[in-house]
């Protein structure tokens, strides 16, 4: 058995790691190479956890395997990272237990390069102004692998407690771009680019807020009931996902479905893009959405990348079981 700490992680497999393994098993899961396992996630009912197991199987990469974990909202006061988790990868010739890899961190940037990904493929090319919504553990993230997708010229926030946009504050001042904490309204009418990054339930976004052109990458908390923008927005939008079935069931197309304003038919896989089989946006008037629901096969994708990195530095623990 093998062993990838997360520090390791953080030293073996950085953004650039991210984003090549994310979009390729975006373009791998369009082709029908890879495909991912039904979702379980639960509350457990103790620290108002959710708990749950994503997995699946990329025959392209030959990748098997599982993350195990989910989210703990009491965490910061405890000094941890609220997201938990660990990937669990198999041989898929033969079965066999692999290699076992820390996951908090491979979550965070394959997240972030989810969102990236939408962004290099659907955002307009002269957006000038990124627009984050949430100031959690993810947003520095997001942000750091945003602005490497596009030449913006200054980021703005809003986040229910503002203090906390500090953080996101520092960052983009260390790359060189300025700040501004504005209202949520404010950010639509600034924002080329928004990012929402949160865990609410109710639209943060409104439809009539949204200007034409905009591309909006929505990468919060995926569960039953998740809502960070209107569904009219959604409806409104030309929609595309990492995986149709979780857009639907635990996605923001949820609502939009659920209010008959519009069908699944009308959404798009990302990587339908990716491989050049849909144009992706059409005019720079076109209001894009990437519902970004965190498939396991990204999880597995990074971990198997960090996994050959570590291998190749000799940073990886080698255990006989």
């Amino acid at each position: 058995m093998i062993i990838v700490s997360e520090e390791v992680c953080r030293s073996v497999f950085g953004r650039d790691d991210a984003f090549n393994a994310v979009e390729a098993v975006f373009a791998s899961m369009a082709r029908g190479d890879a495909y991912n396992f039904p979702v379980i996630r639960e509350a457990i009912g103790y620290e108002q956890a959710l708990y749950g197991f994503k997995s699946g199987f990329d025959r392209a990469g030959l990748t098997l395997g599982l993350k195990s974990g989910g989210y703990w909202p009491n965490n910061t006061s405890k000094g941890l990272t609220n997201h938990q988790s660990t990937v669990f990868l198999f041989d898929p010739d033969s079965g066999r237990f692999k290699a076992l890899v820390g996951g908090n961190y491979l979550t965070a940037v394959r997240t972030a390069a989810a969102s990236a990904v939408s962004i290099a493929h659907l955002a307009r090319r002269d957006s000038k102004v990124l627009g984050i919504v949430g100031a959690g553990h993810q947003a520095s993230f997001q942000l750091r692998a945003a602005v490497e997708q596009r030449k913006f010229e200054r980021v703005v926030a809003w986040n229910l407690h503002v203090e906390k946009l500090e953080a996101l504050a520092r960052i983009a001042s260390e790359i060189g771009l300025p700040f501004e904490a504005v209202d949520r309204e404010q950010l639509c009418a600034a924002a080329d680019v928004i990012i929402t990054i949160t865990s609410a339930h109710e639209p943060l976004l409104l439809n009539e807020w949204i200007k034409p052109g905009t591309h909006i990458a929505c990468m919060g908390t995926d569960t039953k009931g998740k809502q960070e923008v209107d569904p009219a927005l959604v409806a409104r939008a030309t929609l595309f996902t990492d995986e149709i079935a979780q857009s639907v069931s635990i996605g923001e197309a949820q609502h939009a479905i659920a209010s008959g304003l519009m069908s699944k038919d009308a959404i798009t896989p990302l990587g339908d893009v990716i491989n050049g089989k849909h144009l992706g946006r059409a005019s720079n008037d076109e209001v894009t959405v990437f519902d970004g629901t965190g498939v396991g096969l990204q999880d597995l994708a990074a971990a198997s990348a960090a996994l050959r990195a570590a291998e190749a530095q000799g940073s990886a623990i080698t255990i006989e079981l």
